[in-house]
């Protein structure tokens, strides 16, 4: 008995230490390719095979000519993506509200639905969109593909925020409606307010899909009115590269407004995608 008393306790910090080393170093396994992105972008004049492993120096010229060549683009992605957002969420809210709340008939197999169609892959729905665009004169422009990318987030935001507002008591609603509040002001003043972790999370992942978008912006693009940072970078390398190091500066310059995102709603998101799940 006295030998496993003395185990024991010993036992578990080593389990801990373990899955402490385990966890950084999958962590150094993740982080890599942006550790090998962010290197070659301080490193312009270096050969994508001849990237030394750590740089010797800040040379930052290759962010300079990567926000010369692309600081409209990222512009661009800005615009479409916040617009984006709130086109999904203007749309997806409603949808998501009168799923949980008015009982409607085949509520479920719509969720299910709405499920599916994250199934179909872009390039179909972009082919369709195309046609569709050049009869409503949508092409070649931020409000066309502002629709395109908000459709990316829209059956996420549903299923997300449709199972968080299930949660929200019934008799919070009920109480606002004896008060007097009609439906749309319930929905505006009681419900929203309610279902802000959702709101931020939802809004969050239609930013980072429309941000992302390439096959849209491809397919729906025809001149450089409106070039996103994907189509901007994509165009950019071409079929020969020789200056690594721009294409990396662009590549990181893009990647720091979601990561910046991410790191500001972390707590919403994690609030946003558990609060649904207890009711």
């Amino acid at each position: 008995m006295a030998s496993q008393t003395t185990t024991a306790p010993t036992a578990a910090p080593r389990r801990r230490w373990g899955s402490t080393i385990a966890g950084v170093l999958i962590l150094c396994v993740m982080l890599f390719p942006l550790y090998w992105m962010l290197n070659t972008a301080l490193q312009p004049e270096s050969g994508l095979l001849k990237v030394d492993p750590v740089p010797g120096g800040l040379d930052l010229s290759g962010f300079s000519k990567a926000i010369s060549d692309q600081g409209g683009h990222l512009l661009t992605s800005l615009v479409v993506s916040l617009g984006a957002v709130v086109i999904c969420l203007a749309i997806a809210a409603p949808a998501a509200y009168g799923l949980a709340r008015f009982g409607l008939r085949g509520s479920k197999t719509i969720v299910f639905g709405t499920l599916i169609t994250q199934m179909v892959p872009g390039i179909v729905i972009a082919n369709a969109l195309y046609n569709s665009y050049v009869d409503l004169g949508l092409v070649n422009s931020y409000f066309g593909l502002m629709l395109a990318d908000a459709s990316l987030g829209i059956p996420f935001s549903i299923v997300l925020m449709r199972s968080f507002m299930v949660s929200i008591p019934g008799e919070v609603i009920e109480a606002a409606q004896i008060d007097g509040a009609g439906a749309v002001r319930t929905f505006l003043k009681v419900v929203l307010p309610m279902s802000r972790n959702s709101l931020i999370t939802s809004g969050l992942f239609a930013f980072l899909f429309s941000w992302s978008d390439f096959m849209f912006a491809l397919t729906l693009n025809t001149t450089d009115e409106v070039k996103p940072v994907t189509l901007g970078i994509y165009q950019y390398i071409g079929a020969h590269v020789g200056d690594w190091g721009s294409v990396m500066a662009a590549s990181v310059l893009s990647a720091v407004p979601a990561a910046i995102l991410l790191v500001l709603a972390q707590k919403y998101i994690a609030a946003g995608i558990a609060g649904g799940s207890v009711k």
